[in-house]
């Protein structure tokens, strides 16, 4: 057997699958668990708000100085130790906000450590994910995969909102505790994934894939933007859902089970993800869910009936659930087997500069236009990306392939 084919069987490898869902879904629910308890702490400790705006950017934007080369590692057949190295920050930041989280700057450093350790965790659960899958199956495994991953997000603030009760602010303390236990699992469920058979040494000869050679190749900056569209969209929606309940006078109750079926919604779409894509095709799936989602998004910005408001977010969670599925997949059957690793940090690298960027121009139209204004930006800005990857999908000559 050659090696790809030891690293890529045609069978779904459930030894590492299953572990592997374990570990995402510890990895999304501590996650949640620490970022949020870690804005209750600053507002507990009485520091000045503008601390908040200077911890949350930390996670997601200092890491991906980083993302490339944790790409390159990966791509030299460590995805399996890159998830141990990833838990091992993880931990040593849970403890970290633990202990030493009665100071704003411990807080800071600690958020870095978890955001570099929460990208070795992405970037090797994407890799695991094709390993698992073998050659046949990584549509099913990856929608299965995020269906976890989606459930872990969800349990986050769930866990919060549980120990919080009716207090205006938790208990930080116990909070922090929890996400500490959080972490020693997820470490110990980290030593459960098998490392690929073909050794590191099989890649040693092999030069690294320069990245300017990525971006050109054909479709990947299309994908690579609706990557960045899908995943901003998925947060902004979250942030500006409540202002618009504000200045339309929906109580917090009916916004908060809105953004609920969104992400019921989201998750549903992943269990037939596969299903979908063997009866649509790759590239019309991938601009039909855009478009669902961004005239979703755009029909919110119109005075809906609180009915209608529910009925339209359960479409965006089925138009988003499956776009930002496929922005995933889609990056792995375009780039080469040898350089998937880098191209996918690449992924990453753009959803953190566009979570950190896109939300403050949003809030420039939100002061212009109010929540309507932005939502109907972000439904035009889908609508074009969709567009987009439907005239590169062509020009390749592939109905089939984003």
């Amino acid at each position: 057997m050659n090696d790809a084919g030891q690293r890529f069987p045609r069978a779904i490898d459930y030894r590492l699958l299953i572990p592997l869902m374990l570990h995402g879904l510890l990895v999304q629910t501590l996650t949640g668990i620490l970022r949020v308890t870690t804005s209750y702490r600053v507002l507990d400790l009485g520091l000045p708000v503008i601390w908040l705006g200077a911890i949350s950017p930390t996670f997601a934007l200092l890491p991906v100085f980083l993302a490339v080369w944790v790409g390159r590692f990966i791509d030299r057949g460590h995805d399996a130790r890159a998830a141990r190295v990833g838990s091992a920050l993880v931990l040593a930041s849970g403890v970290g906000l633990y202990q030493l989280a009665g100071d704003a700057i411990w807080i800071l450093v600690f958020t870095v450590v978890l955001g570099i350790g929460h990208l070795f965790l992405m970037a090797s659960h994407q890799m695991l994910c094709v390993r698992a899958a073998g050659d046949r199956n990584r549509d099913a495994v990856f929608g299965n995969f995020l269906v976890t991953n989606g459930i872990g997000q969800g349990l986050g603030p769930l866990v919060v909102g549980w120990v919080g009760g009716e207090a205006t602010i938790p208990d930080t303390n116990l909070l922090f505790g929890l996400g500490a236990l959080c972490c020693a699992i997820s470490m110990a469920v980290s030593l459960l994934l098998p490392a690929a058979l073909a050794s590191a040494g099989d890649h040693a000869g092999r030069p690294a894939k320069p990245l300017g050679e990525l971006l050109r190749i054909p479709g990947f900056l299309v994908i690579l933007t609706a990557s960045i569209v899908t995943i901003t969209a998925q947060d902004l929606v979250t942030i500006y859902l409540p202002l618009l309940g504000t200045e339309r006078g929906i109580d917090s109750g009916h916004i908060g089970l809105v953004l609920t079926l969104r992400s019921g919604a989201a998750i549903v779409s992943r269990l037939f993800y596969a299903a979908l894509i063997a009866a649509i095709g790759r590239a019309p799936l991938t601009v039909q869910s855009m478009v669902l989602s961004g005239l979703a998004f755009a029909a919110l910005a119109l005075p809906l009936p609180l009915f209608a408001m529910y009925g339209d977010a359960i479409l965006m969670g089925l138009g988003l659930g499956v776009a930002t599925t496929l922005s995933l997949t889609s990056v792995v059957d375009i780039v080469p087997v040898d350089a998937r690793a880098t191209a996918l940090s690449l992924r990453i690298t753009g959803n953190r500069i566009g979570q950190v960027t896109l939300p403050f121009v949003a809030s420039l139209i939100a002061a212009a236009a109010g929540a309507p204004g932005v939502l109907f930006v972000i439904g035009s800005s889908l609508c074009a990306s969709a567009v987009s990857v439907g005239a590169s999908a062509r020009r390749r000559g592939s109905g089939d392939g984003a």
